[in-house]
Protein backbone atom coordinates (compact mmCIF):
# COMPACT_ATOMS: atom_id res chain seq x y z
CA UNK A 1 0.00 0.00 0.00
CA UNK A 2 1.25 3.46 -0.93
CA UNK A 3 1.36 5.38 2.35
CA UNK A 4 1.81 9.02 1.46
CA UNK A 5 2.76 10.83 4.66
CA UNK A 6 -0.17 13.26 4.54
CA UNK A 7 -2.65 10.35 4.47
CA UNK A 8 -0.87 7.72 6.60
CA UNK A 9 -2.18 6.71 10.02
CA UNK A 10 0.79 6.14 12.32
CA UNK A 11 -1.00 4.80 15.38
CA UNK A 12 -1.00 0.99 15.61
CA UNK A 13 -3.86 1.20 18.09
CA UNK A 14 -5.94 3.25 15.65
CA UNK A 15 -5.23 0.79 12.83
CA UNK A 16 -6.28 -2.17 14.99
CA UNK A 17 -9.45 -0.33 15.98
CA UNK A 18 -10.14 0.27 12.28
CA UNK A 19 -10.03 -3.50 11.74
CA UNK A 20 -12.50 -4.02 14.59
CA UNK A 21 -14.89 -1.56 13.01
CA UNK A 22 -14.43 -3.00 9.51
CA UNK A 23 -13.97 -6.76 10.09
CA UNK A 24 -14.54 -7.92 6.51
CA UNK A 25 -11.04 -8.30 5.07
CA UNK A 26 -9.75 -9.64 1.77
CA UNK A 27 -7.29 -12.49 2.36
CA UNK A 28 -4.74 -12.74 -0.45
CA UNK A 29 -2.29 -15.62 -0.87
CA UNK A 30 0.39 -16.45 -3.43
CA UNK A 31 0.78 -20.24 -3.37
CA UNK A 32 2.30 -22.42 -6.07
CA UNK A 33 -0.16 -25.16 -7.04
CA UNK A 34 -0.66 -27.38 -10.05
CA UNK A 35 -4.42 -27.32 -9.55
CA UNK A 36 -5.24 -23.76 -8.45
CA UNK A 37 -4.31 -20.17 -9.42
CA UNK A 38 -1.10 -18.80 -7.92
CA UNK A 39 -2.74 -15.64 -6.55
CA UNK A 40 -6.13 -15.97 -4.87
CA UNK A 41 -8.30 -13.73 -2.71
CA UNK A 42 -11.38 -14.25 -0.54
CA UNK A 43 -13.58 -11.95 1.52
CA UNK A 44 -13.50 -13.15 5.14
CA UNK A 45 -14.84 -11.57 8.36
CA UNK A 46 -12.18 -11.61 11.08
CA UNK A 47 -11.99 -11.54 14.85
CA UNK A 48 -9.06 -9.48 16.13
CA UNK A 49 -7.08 -10.42 19.23
CA UNK A 50 -4.90 -7.40 20.05
CA UNK A 51 -1.46 -8.18 21.47
CA UNK A 52 0.54 -4.94 21.36
CA UNK A 53 0.32 -1.46 19.86
CA UNK A 54 4.11 -1.13 20.07
CA UNK A 55 5.39 -0.54 16.50
CA UNK A 56 8.51 -2.58 17.36
CA UNK A 57 6.60 -5.61 18.66
CA UNK A 58 7.20 -8.64 16.39
CA UNK A 59 3.48 -9.50 16.47
CA UNK A 60 0.89 -6.72 16.84
CA UNK A 61 -2.15 -8.96 17.03
CA UNK A 62 -3.83 -12.06 15.72
CA UNK A 63 -6.68 -12.36 13.25
CA UNK A 64 -8.97 -15.36 13.49
CA UNK A 65 -11.15 -16.39 10.57
CA UNK A 66 -12.55 -19.33 8.66
CA UNK A 67 -13.46 -20.16 5.08
CA UNK A 68 -15.30 -22.85 3.15
CA UNK A 69 -13.26 -26.01 2.67
CA UNK A 70 -14.43 -26.16 -0.98
CA UNK A 71 -13.04 -22.68 -1.71
CA UNK A 72 -10.19 -23.12 -4.25
CA UNK A 73 -8.04 -20.83 -2.11
CA UNK A 74 -8.66 -23.06 0.92
CA UNK A 75 -7.65 -26.10 -1.13
CA UNK A 76 -4.38 -24.45 -2.16
CA UNK A 77 -3.76 -23.43 1.46
CA UNK A 78 -4.34 -26.97 2.70
CA UNK A 79 -2.03 -28.40 0.02
CA UNK A 80 0.75 -26.05 1.10
CA UNK A 81 0.24 -26.44 4.83
CA UNK A 82 0.10 -30.21 4.54
CA UNK A 83 3.56 -30.38 3.03
CA UNK A 84 5.28 -29.61 6.32
CA UNK A 85 3.14 -28.30 9.17
CA UNK A 86 -0.03 -26.35 9.74
CA UNK A 87 1.73 -23.03 9.09
CA UNK A 88 2.02 -21.62 5.59
CA UNK A 89 5.56 -20.96 4.44
CA UNK A 90 4.59 -17.76 2.61
CA UNK A 91 3.36 -14.52 4.10
CA UNK A 92 -0.29 -13.66 3.55
CA UNK A 93 -1.90 -10.26 3.14
CA UNK A 94 -5.28 -9.02 4.36
CA UNK A 95 -6.81 -5.76 3.15
CA UNK A 96 -9.53 -3.98 5.12
CA UNK A 97 -11.44 -1.11 3.51
CA UNK A 98 -13.57 1.47 5.27
CA UNK A 99 -17.30 1.23 4.55
CA UNK A 100 -17.53 4.90 3.56
CA UNK A 101 -15.71 6.04 0.39
CA UNK A 102 -16.58 8.24 -2.57
CA UNK A 103 -15.48 9.76 -5.86
CA UNK A 104 -14.29 13.36 -5.60
CA UNK A 105 -15.21 15.58 -8.55
CA UNK A 106 -12.89 18.47 -9.54
CA UNK A 107 -15.94 20.72 -9.15
CA UNK A 108 -15.47 20.44 -5.38
CA UNK A 109 -12.13 22.29 -5.56
CA UNK A 110 -13.63 25.77 -5.28
CA UNK A 111 -10.27 27.47 -4.69
CA UNK A 112 -7.87 25.86 -7.18
CA UNK A 113 -10.27 25.13 -10.07
CA UNK A 114 -11.30 28.81 -10.61
CA UNK A 115 -7.72 30.04 -10.19
CA UNK A 116 -5.66 27.59 -12.26
CA UNK A 117 -7.96 24.72 -13.36
CA UNK A 118 -5.08 22.39 -12.40
CA UNK A 119 -7.31 19.78 -10.77
CA UNK A 120 -8.20 16.18 -11.53
CA UNK A 121 -10.72 13.70 -10.10
CA UNK A 122 -9.73 11.38 -7.26
CA UNK A 123 -11.29 8.99 -4.76
CA UNK A 124 -11.41 9.42 -0.99
CA UNK A 125 -11.26 6.23 1.08
CA UNK A 126 -9.69 4.56 4.11
CA UNK A 127 -7.90 1.21 4.29
CA UNK A 128 -5.63 -0.93 6.43
CA UNK A 129 -3.30 -3.64 5.15
CA UNK A 130 -1.62 -6.33 7.23
CA UNK A 131 1.00 -8.98 6.50
CA UNK A 132 1.85 -12.02 8.55
CA UNK A 133 2.14 -15.76 8.93
CA UNK A 134 -0.92 -18.00 8.74
CA UNK A 135 -1.62 -21.05 10.85
CA UNK A 136 -4.24 -23.31 9.30
CA UNK A 137 -6.68 -25.52 11.21
CA UNK A 138 -8.00 -28.04 8.70
CA UNK A 139 -7.79 -31.54 10.23
CA UNK A 140 -11.49 -32.25 10.81
CA UNK A 141 -10.64 -35.21 13.07
CA UNK A 142 -8.46 -33.14 15.40
CA UNK A 143 -9.84 -31.96 18.77
CA UNK A 144 -7.64 -28.86 18.44
CA UNK A 145 -9.28 -27.96 15.11
CA UNK A 146 -12.75 -28.54 16.54
CA UNK A 147 -11.96 -26.37 19.56
CA UNK A 148 -10.56 -23.56 17.40
CA UNK A 149 -13.57 -23.54 15.08
CA UNK A 150 -16.04 -23.62 17.98
CA UNK A 151 -14.42 -20.58 19.58
CA UNK A 152 -14.07 -18.84 16.23
CA UNK A 153 -17.69 -19.12 15.13
CA UNK A 154 -18.91 -18.20 18.63
CA UNK A 155 -16.68 -15.12 18.90
CA UNK A 156 -17.37 -13.98 15.33
CA UNK A 157 -21.14 -14.31 15.66
CA UNK A 158 -21.11 -12.39 18.96
CA UNK A 159 -18.91 -9.67 17.47
CA UNK A 160 -21.16 -9.18 14.45
CA UNK A 161 -24.44 -9.52 16.35
CA UNK A 162 -23.42 -6.80 18.79
CA UNK A 163 -21.17 -4.41 16.84
CA UNK A 164 -22.78 -4.75 13.40
CA UNK A 165 -26.42 -5.37 14.32
CA UNK A 166 -26.58 -3.67 17.71
CA UNK A 167 -28.24 -6.71 19.30
CA UNK A 168 -26.84 -6.14 22.78
CA UNK A 169 -29.87 -7.01 24.88
CA UNK A 170 -29.63 -3.60 26.56
CA UNK A 171 -31.72 -0.42 26.40
CA UNK A 172 -34.64 -2.25 24.86
CA UNK A 173 -32.60 -3.83 22.07
CA UNK A 174 -32.94 -7.55 21.29
CA UNK A 175 -30.27 -9.93 22.46
CA UNK A 176 -27.75 -11.46 20.04
CA UNK A 177 -28.25 -14.73 18.22
CA UNK A 178 -26.00 -17.41 19.71
CA UNK A 179 -24.53 -20.55 18.20
CA UNK A 180 -26.25 -22.60 20.89
CA UNK A 181 -29.61 -21.77 19.27
CA UNK A 182 -28.73 -24.03 16.32
CA UNK A 183 -28.78 -27.85 16.68
CA UNK A 184 -25.43 -29.14 17.92
CA UNK A 185 -25.34 -31.82 15.22
CA UNK A 186 -25.91 -29.17 12.55
CA UNK A 187 -23.03 -27.05 13.85
CA UNK A 188 -20.76 -30.13 13.87
CA UNK A 189 -21.58 -30.72 10.19
CA UNK A 190 -20.92 -27.07 9.37
CA UNK A 191 -17.55 -27.22 11.14
CA UNK A 192 -16.46 -30.13 8.93
CA UNK A 193 -17.06 -27.95 5.88
CA UNK A 194 -14.81 -25.07 6.93
CA UNK A 195 -11.17 -24.53 7.81
CA UNK A 196 -9.78 -22.13 10.37
CA UNK A 197 -7.11 -19.53 9.60
CA UNK A 198 -5.14 -17.62 12.24
CA UNK A 199 -2.91 -14.75 11.14
CA UNK A 200 -0.09 -13.39 13.29
CA UNK A 201 0.12 -9.70 12.30
CA UNK A 202 3.78 -8.91 11.77
CA UNK A 203 3.34 -5.75 9.68
CA UNK A 204 0.48 -3.26 9.52
CA UNK A 205 -0.11 0.02 7.71
CA UNK A 206 -3.07 2.16 6.84
CA UNK A 207 -4.32 5.43 5.44
CA UNK A 208 -7.24 7.82 5.53
CA UNK A 209 -7.20 9.57 2.16
CA UNK A 210 -9.57 12.41 2.94
CA UNK A 211 -8.35 15.48 1.03
CA UNK A 212 -5.76 16.40 3.68
CA UNK A 213 -3.31 17.42 0.95
CA UNK A 214 -5.68 20.06 -0.42
CA UNK A 215 -5.60 23.80 0.26
CA UNK A 216 -7.91 25.16 2.99
CA UNK A 217 -10.29 26.53 0.38
CA UNK A 218 -10.44 23.28 -1.54
CA UNK A 219 -10.94 21.28 1.66
CA UNK A 220 -13.93 23.46 2.48
CA UNK A 221 -15.21 22.93 -1.04
CA UNK A 222 -14.92 19.16 -0.65
CA UNK A 223 -16.74 19.24 2.69
CA UNK A 224 -19.54 21.41 1.29
CA UNK A 225 -19.69 19.35 -1.89
CA UNK A 226 -20.24 16.13 -0.01
CA UNK A 227 -22.75 17.75 2.36
CA UNK A 228 -24.75 19.07 -0.59
CA UNK A 229 -25.15 15.59 -2.09
CA UNK A 230 -28.06 15.09 0.26
CA UNK A 231 -27.18 11.47 1.04
CA UNK A 232 -26.08 9.55 4.10
CA UNK A 233 -22.79 8.65 2.40
CA UNK A 234 -22.23 12.29 1.47
CA UNK A 235 -22.81 13.42 5.05
CA UNK A 236 -20.45 10.75 6.38
CA UNK A 237 -17.77 11.70 3.86
CA UNK A 238 -18.08 15.38 4.78
CA UNK A 239 -17.64 14.50 8.44
CA UNK A 240 -14.61 12.29 7.75
CA UNK A 241 -12.90 14.91 5.59
CA UNK A 242 -13.48 17.58 8.24
CA UNK A 243 -12.21 15.29 11.02
CA UNK A 244 -9.10 14.07 9.20
CA UNK A 245 -8.11 17.50 7.92
CA UNK A 246 -8.43 18.91 11.46
CA UNK A 247 -6.29 16.05 12.79
CA UNK A 248 -3.65 16.75 10.14
CA UNK A 249 -3.56 20.45 10.97
CA UNK A 250 -3.30 19.72 14.69
CA UNK A 251 -0.44 17.30 14.09
CA UNK A 252 1.40 19.85 11.95
CA UNK A 253 0.92 22.55 14.58
CA UNK A 254 2.36 20.39 17.33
Amino acid sequence: MYLRAVHAEGSIKALLEFIRQNPLGILTTAISSQSHPFIQSSHIPWVLDEISDDPDAPVKGKLRGHMARQNPQAKAIMENAGQSSSQLTQDVMILFTGSVHHYVTPKFYTETKPNTAKVVPTWNYSAVQVYGKATVHFDSTSPETSSYLSKQIHDLSQLCETSQMGYTGQDGKPGPWTVSEAPERYIDIMKKNIIGIEIAIESIGGKFKMSQESTPGDREGVINGFSNLGSDVGDQMASLVKERCAMKDASKAS
